[in-house]
């Protein structure tokens, strides 16, 4: 861009003799002194304006005022210059007042007139600098490029695009200094056939190679979306710079393609471009969305080789890493070594405690804040009413509430939401309604909020009505209350409302997203809906939605209902070829699948692949092994869960003790039993005396009884039933009848109290007593349910059922049974 150009105004100095039409030769003399005495005062004020020293310049402008010199434009020019570059408002104010009253010449001048504009817009001030632009005589390409510029900076986008269009027809021709400008409008307001019309300009007006130019072309065709043009662009500059760098880094981030960002950020280390805070920034937030704790850790080293860690920014994105990651310590030790914290650093070290889900030390730093004098600002009390409700600790919710409403924090959107979900999610549906109420501003997120609250309890009707209510106020639902609407229905059990809210989306104008073939499929799944639900799991996927993890537990879910081992492996398939990232519940999902559809190895193998192993994950393989009888590798795995640290909590020692029971080991189990309260100080459930019951009495030991006399809780039903099994092994008649009859009571249309009752008679040859059971059996119209068996071939399931006939091929298959059985005598005979 050419340099402003200014006027060099006469030099002129009252003197006895000026007035002379022949100048006496000393006069000139005088005269010629004097201009060099100017030139040199304004060298001096020219330096130090530059240099930032504008109290020096005034004191010069001073002496020169002193000594009745005629100052001129270029002094005022300089001055102002010096203003701008250190931001100095209120001193460009002074020096505007002195040109005023130095009179009319001096403010009409161009150059000063021009000065002026780029002075108060570049300090932001968009009134004033309109009003002065507006009054310019003649306009030209640096005014315009302020006043384009101070657009952009304030968010006045359309504006800054209307200006440029309006320079352009007014004969000016855009520079590299204002195109830059106009292409992060395009950006923001996401205008790309405006951006590829500025870049159509671009290229005529031969900027392409201008490195800024090209890294703004970069940057604006990112925000819109357009990477191939983006990267096109980038690969077509003859020279880059790390600003070129940075714009394809955040093009990459932006777009949520976080891995060809690490990608270029590797390629710029192999040109060896030093990278800046943005770079870093960049990077460490695409590792974090990755989770790639290796990456990020690098990319912490690089920072601190290049001495780039010591600033809030990175420090701040060093946070969210690591917190993102799971990584608390990490964090920090970070967060320590910042010498100055901003409130967005306290609230990220704040995120990453919640979560933890670590309150103690989450309410420690809020105290820490406070002594250092910080001021918590909505976005600390949305954090903190979140974990809150996480917790659903009512109390800490309520102190939050208060101080939100003692500080005025009540009428920010996503303070209000935050303390509205808090009230959901303690159960206190009553004080979600009356806070709603309560606020005079309701947008659409806070509806979606309340809606959320009653959808989660299943409350479709109250859904419902709030849905149409929103709608009479005025405010359109979206996709989110749409998910509301189908979830509440779907918690309620009514599959077909749901199904029928989900087609009827499309016609209302709202495009069903992940989150709701997400709901869909797990609702599904949960209502017992497994066809219906890999359905919607296939639709999503040919409509182009990538299911994320949560959409693979819901499906996997559907494959251990239906036992499909042929689509579990089908959906692993998936997840490998797509590169998901195997985190601890998708993990956890796809043991336990394989472990309920029949493939224990298959299971083992998910499990030894995942590094880092929570608890969880190893729950989901001692309950695997447990199913499939493997009590050694069971408890196996529970040892190795202790030797890793890992506090084991009340559902392993569930698991543990039912694979001793499926296995009779009763010593390990008893030994099991004891430890939970001696060892881990977990209080036994009525799950764990039922395993410890059943295996007692499994094994013929009548110490079960006297377990359950003992045991704080009253029997249920399958402690009850634990026990009739042992009456049978111990001939307890009497004790027997006592038991069925209270299940009876308990269970009335199970049958398989009946059938251990009869059990019990068989063994003691009591024949009439089973005899009559069974006929009280057929009065009461109770059966006993038949075992079943399925094979899937293809995709077909095939259900055997005992005595059924119904099947295509039941003559053939009952032939190789009886086949099967003959061979099976002759093997037992030899």
């Amino acid at each position: 861009m050419a340099s402003l150009q200014f006027p060099l105004t006469p030099l002129t100095h009252s003197s006895p003799t000026s007035n002379s039409t022949n100048p006496h030769p000393q006069s000139t003399t005088l005269h010629k002194h004097h201009q060099i005495l100017y030139n040199s005062y304004f060298k001096h004020i020219s330096f130090a304006s530059k240099q930032g020293k504008l109290q020096e310049a005034i004191n010069i402008l001073l002496e020169l005022d002193s000594q009745s010199f005629e100052i001129g434009a270029d002094v005022y020019g300089d001055l102002l210059q010096g203003c701008v570059y250190d931001r100095n408002l209120h001193l460009g104010k002074q020096i505007h007042s002195r040109i005023v009253k130095k009179g009319e010449s001096l403010v009409q001048n161009g150059y000063i007139e021009t000065k002026l504009v780029v002075f108060y817009a570049k300090c932001d001030q968009l009134d004033v600098a309109l009003k002065l632009f507006s009054r310019v005589v003649e306009q030209n390409v640096f005014s315009w490029a302020a006043v384009i510029g101070v657009y952009c900076r304030l968010g006045f986008l359309e504006n800054a695009l209307l200006g440029f269009c309006e320079m352009v027809e007014n004969g000016f021709e855009g520079d590299n200094f204002v195109i830059p400008n106009v292409l992060k409008a395009c950006g923001g307001l996401l205008m790309v056939e405006f951006g590829k019309g500025v870049h159509g300009y671009v290229v005529k007006m031969g900027f392409e190679d201008c490195v800024f130019v090209a890294s703004s072309l970069v940057d604006m065709y990112g925000k819109c979306g357009e990477l191939e043009d983006a990267r096109k662009v980038f690969d077509e500059m003859p020279k880059r710079n790390v600003v070129t760098w940075n714009s394809i880094m955040a093009s990459y981030s932006q777009n949520g393609m976080y891995e060809e960002a690490i990608r270029v950020f590797v390629d710029m280390r192999k040109e060896d471009v030093q990278p800046s805070v943005v770079t870093m920034v960049s990077f460490l937030s695409a590792t974090a969305n990755l989770c790639a704790v290796e990456e990020g850790k690098q990319g912490h080293s690089i920072a601190i080789l290049n001495r780039l860690d010591e600033g809030n920014i990175v420090g701040t994105s060093l946070i969210n890493l690591y917190s993102k990651t799971g990584l608390v310590k990490e964090a920090e030790k970070v967060f320590s070594k910042m010498s100055k914290k901003d409130i967005v650093a306290w609230n990220l070290m704040l995120s990453c405690y919640l979560q933890d889900q670590n309150m103690e030390k989450a309410l420690s730093l809020c105290s820490d804040m406070l002594l250092e004098r910080l001021k918590f600002d909505s976005v600390t009390m949305t954090l903190i009413a979140t974990g809150a409700g996480d917790i659903q600790n009512l109390k800490l919710g309520k102190e939050t509430h208060c101080y939100c409403i003692r500080n005025n924090l009540m009428f920010d959107m996503a303070v209000a939401s935050s303390i509205i979900d808090m009230y959901a999610k303690c159960n206190k549906i009553y004080n979600t309604r009356r806070v709603f109420s309560s606020l005079q501003t309701k947008d659409l997120v806070l509806w979606n909020t309340l809606l959320a609250a009653y959808a989660e309890i299943g409350s479709s009707g109250e859904t419902l009505k709030l849905f149409y209510q929103m709608q009479l106020e005025g405010i359109p639902p979206n996709v989110v209350t749409w998910n509301s609407v189908i979830l509440a229905f779907l918690k309620n059990g009514q599959v077909k409302e749901a199904m029928t809210s989900f087609s009827e989306m499309e016609s209302f104008g709202v495009e069903p997203n992940l989150i709701t073939h997400t709901i869909l499929i797990t609702g599904l799944v949960q209502n017992g809906c497994v066809d219906e639900a890999i359905t919607i799991f296939i639709e999503m996927q040919e409509k182009g939605i990538k299911p994320n993890s949560v959409s693979v537990v819901g499906i996997l879910s559907a494959c251990k209902n239906r036992a499909s081992l042929q689509l579990g492996k089908a959906i692993h398939g998936y997840v490998l070829r797509h590169e998901m990232h195997m985190n601890s519940v998708l993990a956890t999902s796809m043991v336990d699948m394989y472990a309920k559809c029949g493939n224990i190895n298959q299971s083992r193998k998910v499990f030894d692949m995942i590094l880092v192993k929570q608890l969880p994950l190893y729950n989901a393989m001692i309950s695997g092994y447990a199913i499939h009888g493997c009590h050694s590798e069971a408890i196996a795995i529970f040892r190795e869960l202790k030797n890793e640290g890992v506090t084991p909590d009340s559902i392993t020692f569930t698991h543990v003790l039912s694979a001793c029971r499926h296995c009779g080991l009763i010593t390990e189990g008893l030994e099991i039993f004891v430890s939970m309260v001696t060892e881990y100080d977990v209080a036994p459930s009525i799950e764990h005396y039922g395993c410890v019951v059943s295996l007692l009495s499994k094994c013929g030991k009548f110490e079960a009884f006297r377990l359950v006399k003992n045991m704080p809780f009253k029997p249920d039903s399958r402690i009850l039933g634990s026990l009739l099994v042992s009456c049978r092994e111990h001939n307890e008649i009497d004790i027997a009848k006592h038991l069925a009859e209270n299940l009876s009571k308990l269970e009335p249309n199970n049958s398989g109290n009946y059938t251990a009752l009869s059990n019990a008679y068989a063994a003691n040859e009591m024949w009439d007593e089973v005899s009559d059971l069974r006929s009280l059996m057929k009065e009461k119209g109770i059966k006993k349910n038949p075992g079943c068996s399925w094979v899937q071939i293809g995709k077909e399931l095939h259900v055997f059922v005992a005595n059924d006939r119904s099947h295509s091929q039941s003559d053939e298959i009952y032939a190789m049974l009886a086949l099967l059985r003959r061979e099976m005598q002759v093997f037992v005979n030899f």
